[in-house]
């Protein structure tokens, strides 16, 4: 299979690219490594020193004898992305190439702006290409459970048939995002969903929870080949910031109460995910929707679960409530259904205490390079934040 990954310098990219190398797919790589350009913005760096894309798929080639064929550019530029479709003429798009991070397009007027631009545009573009180009061939959109924001009633997997004066329609799950990244993935499936309509595209979007973890198989084949761990308060996730806490002996910092409940998945099993989604791709015309995550739990439940991994490492954790930065439900229902991957072959890596002690070990090893002031929330999201 001809596979082209968008967004290949990521956290997720660059994990799946290899995979999908590994295995014996012939794989296209693009990123405009605007991410890294995000981090200097706000003097971010993630835990670990990333090499850059072009040194690992230099070692990728000298580690495995497989080529990863990488692209550098921009799919806001239509010319850009036209050009690869045509050259590469891919059977499966993995869509990862957004602006990824909620409080990042709460930042400011500019971030917002960029990041709707960004992500929107970028998207249509991709669409446009496809049908181009390569009409037949699958689009795997990596979306986000974020779009369906916390309803009081359980999260279908993307559609949902509703009864109204005597009438019924299967119709797409009534969105609430929450931020202007998570809006910019409305935009995205409702466009996406509308070029399987009209255009028959076929594609599959992966509604995706918190994902964690360092390592997957190909990572471990060498050091370099490691991918991105955040811990900030910009692109870091709350289980990246709770173990750098504990490992730096400070407290675990909880938004709010910390009832705020989310779906999780291990970076495996995102690959996971992925792989069975091209591997049994949609329909032509067929808009798809997978809740792609194996667990939820509450903010507390992670900060519980980090504070045992501190204290079977000797340290004594504590956790402290912050007034919470975000404007979001801290205590509410919250129940999505995830059984189309399960049904696909999906196999679950749990957040088992094991995996939780590898990860702070990693963390413990590498506090040398925690930097103090990216921890702590400056973005909020109901005031004006300084920067314009």
């Amino acid at each position: 299979m001809r596979v082209l990954i968008l967004g290949g310098d990521g956290y997720l990219g660059w994990p799946t690219a290899m995979h999908f190398s590994k295995r014996g797919d012939e794989v296209a790589v693009v990123d405009n490594f605007a991410k890294r350009r995000w981090e200097l913005e706000d003097g971010i760096e993630p835990l670990l020193r990333i090499p850059s894309l072009h040194e690992r798929v230099r070692l990728w080639k000298r580690v495995s004898g497989k080529d990863i064929e990488l692209h550098t550019g921009d799919i806001c530029n239509a010319r850009f992305i036209y050009k690869i479709m045509e050259k590469f003429r891919p059977e499966a798009i993995v869509h990862y190439g957004e602006q990824p991070s909620a409080p990042y397009s709460m930042e400011s007027l500019g971030t917002a702006v960029y990041t709707q631009t960004n992500n929107v545009v970028g998207t249509l573009n991709v669409l446009f290409a496809m049908r181009s180009f390569v009409p037949e061939a699958h689009l795997v959109k990596l979306g986000t459970m974020g779009e369906y924001g916390t309803p009081n009633i359980d999260i279908e997997e993307g559609w949902i048939t509703i009864n109204h004066n005597g009438r019924s329609d299967t119709v797409l799950y009534p969105k609430k995002p929450g931020s202007f990244y998570h809006l910019s993935k409305v935009h995205d499936s409702a466009n996406i969903e509308f070029a399987c309509r009209i255009w028959k595209t076929a594609a599959t979007d992966l509604n995706q929870g918190v994902v964690y973890g360092i390592d997957t198989d190909e990572t471990r084949l060498h050091p370099d080949l490691l991918t991105s761990f955040h811990y900030d308060h910009v692109f870091g996730t709350v289980l990246n910031r709770f173990l750098v806490q504990a490992a730096t002996g400070r407290k675990l910092t909880v938004y709010g109460k910390g009832g705020q409940t989310r779906g999780f998945l291990n970076i495996r099993d995102t690959i996971q995910c992925v792989a069975l989604a091209c591997d049994n791709p949609a329909r032509a015309g067929e808009f798809r929707v997978f809740n792609q995550f194996t667990e939820q739990f509450s903010v507390m439940d992670i900060a519980n679960k980090v504070a045992a991994t501190g204290a079977r490492a000797g340290l004594k954790v504590e956790i402290e409530h912050l007034p919470n930065p975000r404007v979001e439900l801290e205590e509410h229902y919250y129940n999505a259904k995830h059984s189309k991957l399960i049904d696909l072959g999906l196999q679950p890596n749990l957040l088992t205490d094991s995996m939780l002690d590898e990860m702070f070990a990693t963390v413990r090893a590498n506090t040398g390079r925690v930097q103090d002031e990216v921890i702590m929330p400056t973005i909020k999201w109901s005031q004006e934040n300084p920067r314009k």
